[in-house]
């Protein structure tokens, strides 16, 4: 094998401390799986990432060891937001290793093929995960949308209207309660009427568990300060925070654009508020009402 240049030795030992990380990382996520399928596809992984590592050791011809806060970390937000979260995250954190793969091809050819390889092989493991909370994510997106649009819009609309901040928050507090409560019978029966293999009561209970956590981040403001604009501005804030973080979650775990996604339903959400003020104000104006 002809003698490699000093940078590409370094590049290499960059490849084999990813993999020799990741392989910890699948053997860890695989001790703590309980499901037998999804356990038997990470211990493959692992094996798959060890002779990785030992593929490129050939090239650069020195050991290297694991990065042990980067196994702590991915391990534990594996744990808290789950497997395939978790390795999608851990995955897309690669790309920017390109260029540098770009540089070792150029000095070693065969690279080319090693890379090919590891990367079908990986997605199409990756792919075989089966992960029971993947399968309602659409009711949890059901829920978040619906209680974003809907609550933002009638808290906007009830802060010009009423302009009191505890009474705008009891009333959506009372509209939030009822409307997750109908919006998880209305997934109840759609998933029972669809079929398939998502068992209705779990989509109903994401549905509406979802609904509740948008009431709670957007309905708390209100019932703890006194200034209804202030709590409206906390409240919006809150439900751009929420759909950040879901927006991103989603992306990462359905390998979506994350800007596009968020833009559109900030803009959604905004704009529904938006008109709703208006109609506030019309309201207040027009019916006369002073509270």
């Amino acid at each position: 094998m002809a003698a490699i240049s000093k940078q590409i030795k370094e590049k290499l030992i960059t490849f084999q401390k990813n993999e020799i990380t990741e392989h910890y990382i699948y053997a860890r996520l695989a001790k703590i799986e309980k499901s037998p399928a999804n356990k038997r596809v990470l211990q493959r992984i692992s094996r798959e990432e060890k002779r990785h590592y030992s593929i490129w050791k050939k090239f650069s011809g020195q050991e290297v060891s694991p990065d042990r806060l980067k196994i702590i970390w991915y391990v534990f937000i594996a744990r808290i937001f789950g497997v395939t979260f978790g390795i999608k995250l851990m995955e897309a954190g690669e790309e920017g290793a390109q260029k540098a793969y770009a540089k070792v091809i150029k000095a070693i050819p065969k690279a080319r093929i090693i890379k090919a390889e590891e990367e079908a092989h990986e997605k199409k493991l990756i792919a075989m995960i089966d992960e029971e909370k993947l399968k309602y994510i659409g009711s949890v997106v059901l829920g978040l949308n619906d209680a974003l649009v809907e609550l933002t819009g009638t808290l906007a609309g009830l802060t010009f209207a009423l302009q009191n901040a505890k009474l705008v928050g009891v009333a959506g507090l009372i509209t939030g309660i009822a409307a997750s409560l109908s919006m998880g019978a209305s997934e109840y029966l759609s998933t029972k009427a669809e079929g398939g293999d998502k068992n209705p009561f779990k989509a109903s209970f994401y549905t509406g568990s979802a609904y509740v956590l948008a009431v709670a981040v957007l309905i708390i403001p209100f019932l703890l300060l006194g200034n209804p604009f202030l709590a409206i501005s906390i409240s919006i804030s809150g439900a751009i925070l929420l759909i950040l973080v879901f927006t991103f979650y989603f992306a990462v775990v359905r390998e979506v654009s994350f800007k596009r996604r968020f833009l559109e339903m900030v803009a959604v959400s905004l704009g529904v508020a938006a008109l709703s003020f208006g109609i506030g104000l019309l309201v207040r104006h027009f019916l006369g009402i002073d509270i």
